[in-house]
């Protein structure tokens, strides 16, 4: 495999696309040509170097004025005009839709596809019929990459047996060494504001244990489509002087790595990055234990973190007064989850998926 084509929605900032960005340097890095097929361009998205070169999928909107067999033509036909054009060794797409796509456009042409489902399978396809077309065609996909044994077991055994769980390669960013300086009294978390993540929960159980210890305060960083609720939620509850939501920031880890405890409260999950992130930098991690599985296999409950039960705003509540109260236990907890760093090494991880793809073009 010397050419590799990835494919996505966007690179808007998110896990999935910072995953992708992440491995778009790495291949471009070692000498591989990278072509980077994104449906459209969003205003704020992860940066790439300039070598890799940006190819968008979605036709021009004057060719989408007809009906949904008619769009859904036209951008097949623009998708496999790509592949035939830039001629790629291996397509490897995320999330979806997408998936299903890169699997019937690239059909009959000398391309290997490898699809990667990134969260919960009855989330990403949502309804008996779209998960019975996924089954299907995940069978002719050449590799199948996947998050968690959950997710795994949500397919056939013909596509089980084709299928490997591979880690997220960590940003480099949190590639540093550990603060052990005083610590802010702050709880974090950082995610898209979108009802998937649950921020709301937090925010209530914030408030159960917010008198308790006067000086910590919440900080949720990221934006999205629930900032108005959250806020509204904030403003209800009487915490405005307690709780913040900055919005997005470019160095997440600068902003966490001082905190006390980092969340994710989440309803499911894939392999969250930000909990992945928040432990290399030997934060304790309190986290849902949410399917499909993720926070389970990163966090063994009690040793290297602690999860709770999803939507049991008490149960964190207690998560958090435990760690707070205790800080022999915040210690332990931050130590063991440093030691996750060398396993999340992107160098050794970006070179298992080198290995597995080009595994598939042989």
């Amino acid at each position: 495999m010397r050419r590799i084509a990835l494919f996505i929605n966007s690179l808007q900032k998110g896990g999935s696309e910072r995953v992708m960005a992440n491995l778009a340097e790495y291949f471009y890095g070692k000498g591989y040509e990278v072509i980077l097929v994104t449906q459209y361009k969003k205003e704020v998205e992860y940066e790439i170097p300039a070598g890799i070169r940006r190819v968008y999928s979605e036709p021009e909107e004057e060719r989408l004025q007809g009906g949904r067999l008619h769009n859904f033509l036209e951008r097949f036909h623009t998708l496999r005009g790509i592949w035939k054009a830039y001629k790629p060794d291996v397509v490897l797409s995320f999330l979806g839709k997408n998936n299903l796509m890169a699997i019937l456009t690239a059909a009959f042409l000398p391309v290997k596809t490898a699809v990667s489902v990134r969260g919960e399978p009855t989330m990403e396809y949502e309804g008996s019929k779209m998960q019975a077309v996924a089954k299907l065609l995940f069978s002719h996909a050449n590799g199948v990459i996947l998050q968690t044994g959950q997710a795994k077991a949500f397919f056939p055994k013909r596509v089980q047996q084709k299928a490997v769980i591979l880690p997220n390669p960590l940003n480099p960013l949190f590639l540093r060494e550990r603060y052990t300086g005083e610590k802010e009294e702050v709880i974090a978390a950082a995610g898209r504001l979108d009802d998937n993540k649950n921020h709301a929960m937090l925010i209530r159980a914030f408030s159960m244990i917010e008198q308790e210890f006067p000086k910590i305060k919440l900080v949720i960083y990221g934006e999205g489509e629930s900032r108005e609720k959250l806020e509204e939620l904030v403003s209800e509850m009487g915490l405005q002087k307690k709780v913040e939501l900055p919005g997005s920031v470019s160095d997440v880890a600068a902003h966490i790595e001082k905190v006390r405890i980092f969340t994710l409260t989440s309803y499911t999950e894939g392999m969250p990055n930000s909990v992945i992130e928040a432990m290399c930098l030997g934060l304790p991690v309190i986290a849902t234990d949410c399917p499909c599985g993720g926070p389970a296999e990163l966090i063994k409950n009690g040793d290297n973190g602690l999860l709770v039960p999803v939507g049991d705003e008490k149960a964190l509540a207690e998560a958090i007064r435990k760690i707070l109260s205790d800080p022999e236990l915040e210690k332990r907890l931050g130590d063991q989850a440093f030691r996750i760093q060398e396993q999340m090494e992107p160098q050794k991880v970006c070179r298992m998926w080198e290995e597995y793809l080009n595994g598939l073009s042989v």
